[in-house]
């Protein structure tokens, strides 16, 4: 008999008690309910987050017929959804895929999303979003989120109008030779980066007309939990006070990642907290992550994330090469700049550089990248950066030997980016995570089933707690392979996580 069995103690039971005492005296510590002196409030469903995830959870719980609270530590709503630039990466063969004469089909995109993915691809989830990427398409249409029938062929977030672009590595090698390229970033038909901005214009315009609360400045603290480990509701704080509420069916964490806590960045994912720009709403603090750990929940992939190094626009630059510290190149310049930005900060120690000839360099005003070196020569390059002896010289000969022939023989860059580098003067610009501009944010989270029931690390279901968006360890995987996979996964799997609670007893 184990000691478990002796003391009567549930593995749900135990595995509250020691994450309780994992964080204890920390604001995210559990409560038990018989410390509850009253319930300020009842409600079926609290939903804590206002961003994608939330509001799509708060949405569905509602309309499944669940009163429900939605509360948003921030003054403002949205979270980092509503900085973001709107995309959501949807396939399969979308209305909107189709009306602009795209073929795709929820294999194709299974196959990119597997294949040139992580190998920690949680592979339930990726089934699930691709076969249901069409619906969950015209759902989001049907929410009133804009999109017009227009394609652009140019990398990076569109400026214009557009709403379909190839938001990620499809065309580029390997990818393109593993899974069938299509554009799957589907994004508001609004000018400059508003997307995420209209997106959750729309959602939340939704939540209004459906009726469901949203409260601003007012935080989760603490969830509450029965003996039997069951979520039964939580502590909110606010400047008016403190109040209890209870959730008769359950409470969805939605809060966020954890970019903005430095302890748990350093902690976790040392190589993000390396990056310079930590990209995310203020609110990205962990908050909901450790509540969640707190009652007992397994987290997982937390040192995973995405790290941006936008070398693009203008694709110009893509004809330069990127080398790391030895003066070798170590990735193919067209991949998707989060693809870059994850091999610089995770695999090249934070150290990179873009070299460029006459015709690739930045034109005008850049302050992405700040200027290492110029010379009129590869060698006077390679000298100003300290690189290997003859290492610069090496490489940038055995690249324009075979890019004169219209060949990428190492990583495979695509044709209209392949040239030789020739014509001074050349310069090198600083890639490197704490000197250019490196946008970093947080993938990791709560372990959860595809209906957003969080799990404890024996896999099993925490009644009562469900979780979705950055909070938990959904779609998204390092490294990112394109825009629009965090937004997609929060309102597909948000959705679902709505629906779930709401139908629990």
């Amino acid at each position: 008999m184990t000691d478990t069995e002796k003391t009567g103690l549930s593995r749900r039971q135990l595995l509250l008690a020691t994450g309780a005492a994992v964080v204890a005296g920390g604001s995210a510590q559990a409560m038990p309910s018989s410390d509850v002196p009253a319930w300020d409030e009842q409600v079926d469903v609290l939903v804590a987050g206002s961003g994608a995830a939330g509001t799509c959870a708060a949405l569905e719980a509602k309309r499944a017929g669940a009163r429900v609270l939605m509360t948003e530590s921030l003054a403002v709503p949205g979270g980092s959804s509503g900085l973001s630039g709107g995309v959501v990466y949807a396939g399969g063969g979308t209305a909107l895929q189709r009306a602009l004469g795209v073929e795709d089909t929820p294999e194709a995109m299974y196959d990119y999303l597997l294949r040139t993915g992580s190998p920690g691809s949680p592979r339930d989830k990726i089934q699930l979003y691709c076969e249901q990427s069409p619906e969950h398409f015209a759902w989001l249409v049907a929410q009133g989120v804009p999109y017009t029938d227009k394609f652009t062929p140019g990398k990076g977030l569109p400026m214009g109008d557009e709403s379909l672009y190839f938001s990620g590595s499809e065309q580029a090698w390997p990818a393109r030779e593993l899974a069938v390229p299509a554009p799957r970033g589907h994004v508001p038909g609004v000018a400059g980066i508003n997307g995420g901005r209209t997106l959750m214009a729309a959602l939340h315009k939704q939540v209004r007309d459906a009726g469901v609360p949203l409260r601003t400045r007012v935080a989760v603290r603490q969830l509450v939990v029965e003996s039997d480990g069951r979520v039964s509701g939580a502590l909110l704080e606010s400047e008016g006070g403190q109040r209890f509420v209870r959730a008769r069916r359950g409470v969805v964490l939605a809060c966020g990642g954890f970019i903005h806590n430095r302890a748990m960045l350093e902690q976790h994912a040392p190589e993000l907290a390396r990056c310079s720009v930590p990209w995310g709403g203020a609110g990205d603090q962990g908050q909901g992550i450790n509540m969640g750990v707190a009652v007992g929940a397994s987290s997982v992939r937390m040192h995973e994330g995405f790290a941006v190094a936008p070398i693009y626009p203008p694709e110009q630059s893509i004809s330069g090469i990127l080398i790391n510290s030895s003066g070798q190149r170590f990735i193919g310049e067209d991949v998707y700049h989060a693809v870059i930005g994850h091999a610089i900060a995770f695999q090249q120690q934070g150290r990179a550089w873009l070299i460029t000839d006459e015709q690739s360099a930045y034109k005008g005003v850049q302050d992405n990248f700040p200027l290492a070196a110029q010379s009129n020569s590869i060698g006077g390059i390679a000298e100003q950066l300290s690189l290997p002896k003859g290492a610069l010289q090496n490489t940038v000969a055995y690249y324009n030997r075979h890019a004169g022939n219209g060949e990428d023989p190492v990583f495979g860059k695509a044709g209209q980016y392949l040239r030789p580098l020739q014509g001074p003067p050349y310069k090198a610009w600083d890639i490197s995570v704490e000197r250019a501009f490196f946008p970093a944010h947080t993938l990791g989270g709560l372990a959860t089933t595809v209906n957003g029931n969080v799990l404890n690390s024996f896999g099993e279901q925490i009644p009562g707690l469900y979780a979705a968006g950055r909070t938990s360890a959904g779609v998204p995987t390092a490294p990112y392979i394109a825009s629009g996979l965090s937004l997609g996964d929060a309102t597909f799997f948000g959705r679902r996580a709505g629906r779930a609670v709401a139908g629990a007893a």
